[in-house]
């Protein structure tokens, strides 16, 4: 089955509404262009061809990039979280949205990169992030280096 993929549209439209939802802020986007590198790129199988890839580097490049104004941490869980729901990943919006809300903070910190980022992500897909104690050993070592 083929894969869904955002459009630059669908995009802007998640940010509103994200913002809207989320307690406001501004709803000018920055670097459009940037934005939709980002959302060409997760479609190419070569370099991202794995669906957890294509979702990594969305989260991590909606995080790092800072294509709007304001509301880059939640844009980033809300794009992947519409990624998942597009892909049928049902099951586990609701605990990525939950998860991801801290480790986007840390993300964009610089406390997390993008390998460990991959890892978290795929341990709240998998279903098994509650019970990793390893991955949240490693976690907090990352969040407690820069202390």
């Amino acid at each position: 089955m083929p894969l869904i993929y955002l459009t630059i549209e669908q995009a802007v439209e998640i940010h509103s509404k994200t913002v809207e939802l989320s307690g406001g802020g501004s709803l000018g986007i920055l670097d459009k262009g940037r934005l939709e590198s980002v959302l060409d790129h997760i479609r190419n199988d070569c370099y991202y061809p794995a669906f957890l890839d294509k979702i990594t580097h969305l989260f991590f490049c909606a995080n790092k990039f800072h294509c709007f104004q304001d509301g880059n941490k939640r844009i980033a869980i809300t794009l992947s979280a519409q990624f998942l729901l597009f892909n049928g990943y049902m099951y586990c919006v609701s605990d990525f949205m939950r998860e991801m809300e801290n480790i986007s903070y840390h993300l964009a910190a610089g406390k997390i990169d993008k390998e460990f980022l991959r890892d978290l992500i795929e341990a709240v897909i998998n279903k098994n992030f509650d019970e990793n104690e390893e991955l949240k050993l490693r976690l907090l070592n990352a969040i407690q280096e820069e202390l």
